[in-house]
């Protein structure tokens, strides 16, 4: 979620047994929080985007933090098994290292992610071929391949210089293709507070009806606004935008998280058209990780 976090921790799918009835969303308590007498949100009340059969075990100290679900006619356009969805495994965010506390807790006024970033890269989904050219090394993207999604020379030395001028820490990535030939790319960019991470979106690459720069394969953009509230991730900025007709051979969708001091950058693409309900999906799984 949102924010900038960094290492990977090792996790195994292990066998889920059939779910049972789910319950109403809760908000459960970090024990930490619980100790000092103040409760902090964690996110349990997810989108239950897909009938997952593994579970990614975290392990490690401090703290991991699970992420469920809601019914699928909870969301709208949401409510049936043939709606789009994919299949993505059930998610837990990284523990925090102990005594750390999360992004938006009251003591964290920078809102820094103190998770290792590389771990709340959503996973491709089932099915997927993951692009093992955004993997970087040791799991951090150079900056040109994030650079590289902008089809302006321009855009991209501007922002190559933005980025160094703000202190760019770390851009973690991955992106994958699904059957139906939707390509995925999404990237974290973690900054020294949410302060930069917000003014660099504002400024440098949102508008209010369309990117402040195009990505490679769009050009004319309109505001998502068919993306349903009920999928929106409390404490995180989006700004969600798709490719208005005429495009050309594929359609692309963007969208712009802004979680604490991380900035997150989802694009997706697909021949003919870029269906809406894989996009929300992957952007609020995403935003989940980063809250």
């Amino acid at each position: 979620m949102t924010g900038r976090q960094q290492e990977n921790t090792a996790a195994g799918p292990v066998p889920v047994s059939p779910e049972p009835p789910l319950l109403p969303p809760t908000v459960d308590q970090d024990p930490r929080a619980a100790s000092a007498g103040k409760g902090r949100p964690v996110l349990r009340a997810a989108l239950r985007w897909t009938a997952a059969v593994v579970v990614f075990a975290v392990v490690g100290a401090g703290t991991a933090y699970g992420i469920a679900g809601m019914k699928r006619s909870d969301v709208p356009g949401l409510g049936t098994a043939s709606d789009g969805r994919w299949d993505y495994p059930t998610l837990s965010r990284p523990p925090l290292p102990a005594g750390s506390p999360g992004p938006f807790a009251d003591e964290n006024k920078a809102q820094s992610h103190f998770a290792d970033l590389r771990a709340l890269v959503l996973p491709a989904p089932k099915g997927a071929v993951v692009d093992k050219a955004l993997a970087g090394t040791d799991g951090w993207l150079a900056t040109k391949g994030f650079l590289a999604e902008f089809s302006s020379k321009d855009d991209r030395d501007e922002l190559a210089q933005k980025l160094t001028d703000d202190g760019l820490r770390h851009i973690a990535a991955r992106g994958w293709t699904t059957p139906d030939g939707t390509r995925t790319r999404i990237y974290l960019l973690q900054f020294d507070t949410a302060t930069v991470a917000d003014d660099l979106v504002a400024k440098n690459l949102g508008g209010y009806a369309a990117p402040a720069r195009p990505v490679v394969g769009a050009d004319s953009y309109e505001e998502d606004a068919d993306f349903p509230d009920a999928a929106k991730v409390t404490n995180i900025s989006l700004l969600a935008y798709v490719e208005k007709k005429p495009y050309g051979a594929e359609q692309v969708r963007q969208a712009f998280l802004t979680a604490g001091d991380t900035v997150a950058m989802i694009v997706q693409s697909r021949k003919g058209t870029a269906k809406a309900v894989p996009f929300q999906q992957t952007v609020t799984l995403q935003g989940q990780l980063l809250g």
